[in-house]
């Protein structure tokens, strides 16, 4: 009998031990987080600048619904994106020291105002302030005959350095980075 009542505790034990270590997962991030770098050689690994943001999908809505016309926007979704430049650049046609930066975007028909801010770890653009704005410039924006369900970024290679470029739909907009 004593072995048999050992036995019974045993098994639950063990039920409440898996179930005391089971983890419960909430579903997949509907926009996930993404890097882009350049140098974009995973060769390389001396980069030049890096952005991490998290890429909002359109199923079927509209751009300017996810990030309307004339209003600051995160620049993808959830947290604002960050960028990092790991030495001094030309940002457009402003210098900017080597860090990292939350960088923002103001869509437009024709032209984006694209934005370095100073403040971090910000959600969305809730808190945006204008007054920490390390350089803000604007960037004509063109047209792609293929559309991008989802938001994207890359970095286009052009002589002293790169263009970052953000896609989505069939918006494209290029930012000059030269090194």
């Amino acid at each position: 009998m004593k072995k048999l009542c050992s036995f019974a505790i045993l098994i639950v034990a063990m039920v409440f031990a898996s179930e005391a270590s089971a983890q419960k997962f909430d579903g997949l991030d509907k926009s996930p987080m993404d890097m882009a770098a350049y140098p974009s050689s995973y060769r390389v690994s001396e980069k030049a600048v890096r952005i991490i943001y998290s890429r909002p999908q359109l199923k079927g809505r509209s751009l300017s619904e996810l990030a309307p016309a004339g209003k600051v926007w995160r620049t993808g979704a959830n947290e604002a994106a960050e960028i990092t430049f790991y030495k001094d650049v030309t940002f457009g046609d402003k210098a900017v020291s080597a860090g990292t930066y939350a960088l923002f975007t103001i869509p437009g028909k024709d032209q984006w105002t694209v934005v370095l801010n100073n403040n971090l770890n910000q959600w969305g653009a809730y808190s945006y302030d204008e007054s920490a704005d390390v350089a803000r410039i604007t960037v004509s924006a063109s047209s792609d005959g293929s559309s991008l369900d989802a938001f994207s970024i890359a970095f286009k290679e052009v002589d002293n350095g790169a263009h970052m470029v953000m896609g989505w739909d069939k918006t494209r907009v290029a930012v000059p980075i030269t090194l």
